[in-house]
């Protein structure tokens, strides 16, 4: 009688320390303060694309992003940052080509898409990477947005095939959907959306570039 009495109590202590586990887990999950002249954001790093979320927080940790600028702003689109070239870069610079001497190779994740707040890594053209490899430093975060439910179909005659979540999340969220499958979504906003439509609206010149500097700070999150 003893013997069967523990058995039950095993399976429950066993359940809980299940649930401690993935609660740990879940809890543990990286996230990345951004400080801006418009506020702050937090991302969250995704599990899912390890590569990347490694790669980020390295770049974190040794202070590489300080000072450099949000230089590629396209309103309703994404704000495009992480050129090494644009700290202290002069108002004519032309910036977008700087990086790290690296790519990350792509981590296509199909649950993961460019909704509003994605972060997502910038990358060369097909032409020259075809394996749509990650710059090793530049990302963007997307803005978007929101789309009418009518509007997939023409997007489906295009070659986009998007599931039911997908349509949901662009008809309600908003996004820019014609991007997944090919750019790695590595991370979303979780504190700060309207931060991004802050630095979305600002005035850019001819090649996006924000007329005045927004500069970017970053650490990780307790």
């Amino acid at each position: 009688m003893k013997m069967g009495n523990r058995l039950p109590v095993n399976r429950f202590m066993a359940g809980i320390l299940l649930l401690t586990t993935i609660i740990t887990m879940v809890q543990a999950q990286t996230k990345v303060r951004i400080e801006t002249p418009y506020g702050d954001m937090v991302v969250k790093l995704y599990d899912e694309t390890p590569k990347h979320r490694d790669n980020f927080v390295k770049l974190v940790k040794d202070g590489f992003y300080d000072g450099l600028l949000f230089h590629r702003v396209i309103g309703n689109f994404m704000i495009q940052g992480g050129d090494p070239e644009s700290k202290g870069a002069p108002a004519n610079k032309m910036l977008g080509a700087g990086g790290v001497g690296y790519t990350v190779p792509a981590e296509f994740v199909k649950s993961l898409y460019h909704k509003k707040g994605a972060l997502a890594a910038a990358r060369q053209g097909d032409a020259v990477n075809p394996a749509k490899a990650s710059s090793g430093c530049q990302f963007y975060i997307v803005q978007g947005q929101v789309y009418p439910q009518e509007m997939f179909a023409m997007f489906e005659s295009r070659g986009l095939a998007l599931n039911e979540e997908q349509k949901q999340l662009y008809s309600t969220v908003g996004g820019t959907p014609h991007l997944d499958g090919d750019y790695t979504v590595f991370g979303e906003v979780v504190e700060g959306l309207d931060v991004i439509d802050k630095i979305a609206a600002v005035q850019t010149n001819g090649a996006d570039r924000p007329v005045e500097d927004i500069w970017m700070k970053m650490r990780i999150e307790k």
